[in-house]
């Protein structure tokens, strides 16, 4: 029996979250440039946004690049640059075969000027898709995220257009990136490491974790798929007993 046979199609993460890691890695032990382990690790993007969309999943985020990835080598920023504005135009026809919407979260303002025009362009292009909407987190970092949403907040209220006693948990998820987006429920995190790195601090506040030892390059739909059901087998709380749940 395959994997994805054995997933129940009603009870999928709405919204997955990836934190794409070990193309350097990946490289390494193979002898090889950091470079072609990126490359390669575009090739498990495509694999994995196909995925979700062939069992309809709603809301998929990958962490591309966050905000420390600027303090890299400025060959190797320069180089994910260049994949990012490669991958767009060449998976455009992926995206409006399959009906993916996207979408792109970060301060877009500091990305080059090349990568952000053509970003905007396939976003553009792609709004009316509605199959799965797919988020990239580029030049992202949810502390500057918070920040940013405190900042706007204070302000609103500096100029009396928000009162401090109004400011509830829907007003901070209007400010954010990703106002637009539900909460996180699965967060999925290759190459073995077992921490958050920065990544949607706030809307993954009751999402279930899965670290697996997979680098990113070697990441199949069948890593996914074993996730997922690994997901399906948790009982998600969110502060009630388990006992309260079966009511």
């Amino acid at each position: 029996m395959s994997l994805e046979s054995q997933i129940d199609l009603e009870r999928l993460p709405k919204h997955l979250a990836v934190i794409m890691d070990g193309n350097g890695r990946w490289a390494k032990q193979k002898g090889l440039f950091r470079s072609i382990g990126h490359e390669n690790g575009t090739k498990a993007v495509r694999e994995i946004v196909e995925a979700c969309a062939e069992i309809n999943i709603s809301f998929l985020t990958l962490y591309a690049f966050s905000t420390e990835n600027w303090n890299r080598p400025q060959m190797e920023v320069d180089l994910l640059m260049k994949l990012l504005v490669n991958s767009l135009k060449k998976e455009i026809d992926t995206l409006q075969k399959n009906n993916i919407k996207l979408n792109a979260i970060g301060n877009l303002e500091t990305l080059p000027k090349k990568a952000k025009n053509e970003l905007l362009a396939v976003i553009e292009k792609t709004k009316n898709n509605d199959r799965l909407t797919l988020t990239l987190a580029l030049s992202y970092g949810s502390r500057e995220e918070l920040t940013k949403t405190v900042r706007e907040i204070s302000h609103k209220v500096k100029n009396n257009l928000i009162s401090p006693d109004n400011i509830d948990e829907s007003v901070i998820n209007n400010h954010l990136y990703t106002q637009n987006l539900p909460d996180v429920d699965l967060l999925i995190r290759t190459s073995g490491e077992q921490r958050i790195s920065n990544f949607l601090l706030w809307q993954l506040a009751y999402a279930e974790l899965y670290f697996t030892e997979t680098l990113w390059p070697d990441y199949t739909k069948n890593h996914l798929f074993e996730a997922i059901l690994n997901y399906q087998n948790r009982e998600r709380r969110f502060g009630k007993t388990s006992e309260q749940l079966k009511k």
